[in-house]
């Protein structure tokens, strides 16, 4: 019980998760900054070599290979081992692959790799260099997992693989993304560096440019490789290759022979093919995956009147055929986790190889010089060959005879272990010529390596010398094209839009949504889906690529592309505004709707229940960035009571409004300045007492039309009210009586019987050369009216009941249909 030891949670958490993290960075995801790969990479690569499944011999089962990893370096699960070896011998996820498989090895697509059980492998010969010498002492060894052999803790790596086949790996709290580069031009750079140790960026790019992916693709972006060489961080656009093709009858294709790196061909195929199924751009007839032995190859079949730069920049833009690749070059530097540019990566390789040299030689040295010595002693040997055969002869046993030699002519215990040991055969052919040629050369190499250890310009130079022969046995040409810039893509919307025709209706309570013309005309109007105290305020015919302005009664502006808008049936109910626009209230309702080709030019006003009027510009309302969820303001209320009472085009110069107790002014739109959206208005009309404006409309009749509370209805000559100034009082239109006065209800132009373009707030497209005043009485009773059928009356005139039951009881709801 004494070992039990008191501690917080958040003490053992820390601690613990700490330890964790600090395997998991060190040794699982991130690789080191000297040869490039993570500890299952090097265990791997250094179990297969030491079990003899190199390059130049036979393949071997794969599942004995991961055995033996597992077995004697890798305590984890053998998946994670083979993934390891699988990824290692993908030639489109390596520069240069470590690992020559026979087999199923998965594929671009996506698709796994056969079971070990049933694949082979070996080292590849690029691999072989990455061992190099790891028998000479050249790299530090750690105890395994249990303590039975030692493993390398890192490779002598003859080349720099860290930036040749570049990594990735999620750690804790970091993550790696270095990109493969071009084994030749890695190479030159560090060749270069070692010359010039200072050396600035720009002149190692001029060695190294950029990454060399082994998709190929085009790289965009020389100041963000720049960037990420200086840094560790950057982003580049990678393009895939792609070219027009010309097919029979006038059509053309997208052929596409080289994709982005790490991209799943076969998802890639997918998006571009639902691209197609949604009808998202015109003009894709057909899309098929073509690739085979020969390489790469997706074609994309357009129809014959198709745009194909504005479907390939579709697709650049809204598929993986174009992606944004974010170089991360963190790798393990002195066993912590760094992120490093360039020149740290070189330098840090070039520092390792030195070791490597310098250790490598120290070992050859010490080796050639115990060879030198036992040579040496052979050679005195054979001159006085028998006179040591008789003393070996006179000798009681191996041990007297070497104490024999050491003391009558003075041989070391080396020299005296390989006389005595010498077998009688070869004594015939031991020749003095032979072995004093051995020791001109075993003399020759100790001065060289002694020059080497001694002199850092002759190590240095063994260095160049030994990367410009991996370079000329292996260097391959570049596959991915660098580009100085990133090509912004352009799109213009409309391009995208399959033009169709379709009927755009919208209600009062805010259901909106287009209808097919088959759908529509094979309904009848009535028949249109909506809830039973809802009303349609808006039905026109339009174009898919035509836009859609929507204004409330609470001084917002909806935005809504034709189509954008969901195909609904006319019989059913649309889609509530509330659905996708999030600042569309409870109360609120739609005043007017206008279908527009573009946002240019067009001046509207909009007028307040308490007497405030404005003009502003429709280009305010070109598309924002937030329009599918989100209103725009094109006016301002003055406080929570109030609410906007009309909003329309300015097509004429006057404007009339009339208010609840029956006065009307009529004055010049010029009179209200153009402002800015959100602003408020100023003052259109003096309101006296609790008068509200209920009506207003641009003058562009002859005559208007009065509904009371009362039903009471009459037409009037607009030239009855003369022009005035704005904010005056306005005149009478109605006659005030001393019980039961007549209240404006509802008021608005009357068109000549040749109809023309309606304006008032529920306003509605007018097809027929006639104009309807629809009355519903608070017992629910319809009446209607035909506008252009009425008299003039007196301006103080209060108009005639349009029935005796609507009088008795009252005006509920009116509108113009």
């Amino acid at each position: 019980m004494s070992n039990i030891q008191n501690m917080s949670l958040e003490d053992i958490m820390g601690e613990r998760f700490g330890r964790y993290s600090k395997y998991i960075i060190q040794e699982r995801a991130l690789p080191d900054i000297r040869d490039g790969l993570k500890p299952v990479q090097r265990r791997i690569l250094y179990s297969m070599n030491k079990d003899g499944n190199t390059f130049e011999k036979g393949f071997r089962k794969s599942a004995k290979s991961v055995g033996n990893v597992m077995g004697n370096f890798h305590p984890h699960g053998d998946t994670s081992i083979y993934d390891a070896m699988v990824r290692m011998s993908q030639d489109w996820k390596n520069r240069e692959t470590l690992i020559e498989m026979h087999g199923n090895n998965g594929s671009m697509d996506g698709d796994p790799a056969a079971a070990m059980r049933y694949t082979e492998a070996r080292l590849s010969e690029i691999a072989g260099f990455l061992l190099q010498d790891i028998e000479k002492n050249t790299v530090p060894f750690a105890w395994n997992f249990d303590d039975t052999e030692k493993e390398p803790t890192v490779l002598p790596a003859a080349f720099p693989n860290l930036l040749v086949n570049g990594a990735t790996g999620i750690s804790a709290g970091y993550a790696t993304d270095i990109p493969p580069h071009n084994l030749a031009e890695v190479i030159d750079a560090v060749v270069y560096m070692i010359d010039h140790p200072s050396a600035k960026l720009d002149k190692l790019m001029e060695f190294l440019p950029g990454p060399d992916f082994p998709t190929g693709a085009i790289i965009q972006g020389r100041e963000e490789i720049r960037k990420a060489y200086e840094t560790g961080k950057g982003r580049v656009v990678v393009r895939s290759l792609t070219e027009i093709e010309n097919l029979k009858g006038g059509k053309k294709q997208i052929v596409v022979t080289e994709i982005p790196y790490e991209i799943n061909k076969a998802v890639l195929v997918k998006k571009i093919d639902d691209v197609r199924v949604n009808n998202k751009v015109p003009g894709i007839a057909e899309v098929r995956d073509e690739s085979d032995r020969d390489g790469l190859r997706i074609a994309i079949e357009l129809k014959k009147e198709a745009d194909e730069q504005t479907i390939l920049n579709y697709l650049f833009k809204y598929t993986d055929l174009q992606i944004n690749y974010n170089f991360n070059m963190v790798a393990i530097d002195n066993y912590t986790p760094r992120q490093v540019g360039i020149i740290p990566m070189l330098s840090s390789y070039i520092a390792h190889r030195k070791d490597i040299i310098l250790a490598r030689s120290r070992f050859d040295k010490e080796k050639a010089e115990k060879r030198l010595h036992i040579v040496e002693g052979l050679i005195r040997v054979i001159s006085i060959l028998d006179d040591v055969i008789a003393l070996i002869r006179a000798s009681e046993n191996k041990a007297d005879a070497k104490e024999n030699l050491k003391v009558s002519y003075e041989f070391s215990e080396e020299q005296a272990e390989a006389i005595v040991t010498l077998q009688l055969y070869r004594l015939t052919n031991t020749d003095i010529v032979t072995l004093e040629n051995e020791e001109a050369n075993l003399r020759d190499l100790i001065a060289t390596l002694a020059a080497i250890i001694g002199d850092e310009r002759t190590m240095y130079n063994v260095m160049k010398r030994e990367l410009r022969d991996v370079k000329k046995k292996f260097a391959s040409d570049r596959l991915s094209e660098l580009q100085d810039e990133a090509v912004v893509i352009e799109i213009d919307t409309a391009s995208l839009i399959v033009e169709e025709e379709t009927f755009v209706s919208l209600t009062k309570g805010g259901y909106i949504k287009r209808t097919s013309p088959r759908s529509f005309n094979s309904s009848a109007l009535n028949e249109l889906g909506k809830r039973d105290e809802d009303e349609l305020i808006f039905l026109e015919k339009a174009k898919t690529t035509q836009h859609l302005l929507i204004f409330t009664n609470l001084g917002n502006v909806i935005y809504r592309p034709i189509h954008e808008l969901t195909d609904i049936r006319w019989k059913d109910i649309g889609e509530h505004l509330s659905q996708t626009i999030t600042t569309y209230g409870n109360e609120e309702q739609v005043l007017y709707a206008e279908i527009v080709d573009d946002f240019a030019g067009q001046t509207y006003f909009a007028v307040t229940k308490l007497g405030q009027i404005k003009r502003f510009e429709r280009k305010e309302f070109a598309p924002w960035r937030t329009y599918k969820s989100k209103s725009l303001k094109y006016g301002k209320l003055k406080d929570d009571t109030d609410i906007f009472v009309a909003v329309a085009p300015i097509l004429l110069d006057d404007v009339v409004l009339v208010t609840h107790n029956g006065y009307a002014l009529r004055f010049n739109i010029e009179e209200v300045p153009v402002i800015g959206a959100k602003a408020a208005g100023v003052k259109a009309i003096n309101l006296k007492g609790d008068d509200v404006l209920v009506s207003a409309f641009i003058a562009n009749t002859k005559s208007m039309y009065i509904l009371t509370q009362r039903g009471s209805l009459k037409r009037m000559s607009i030239t009855d009210l003369p022009q005035a100034k704005r904010a005056g009082r306005g005149l009478q239109v109605l006659r005030e009586l001393k019980t039961k006065p007549h209240r404006v209800f509802l008021a608005g132009p009357v068109f000549a019987e040749n109809g023309g373009a309606e304006l008032d707030l529920f306003a509605t497209e007018v097809e027929e050369k006639q104009q309807i005043l629809q009355v519903q009485s608070l017992t629910g009773q319809i009446e209607e009216v035909n506008l252009t059928h009425l008299s003039l009356s007196e301006r103080t005139s209060n108009g005639s009941f349009i029935s005796d039951s609507i009088s008795d009881q009252g005006v509920f709801a009116a509108r113009v249909k």
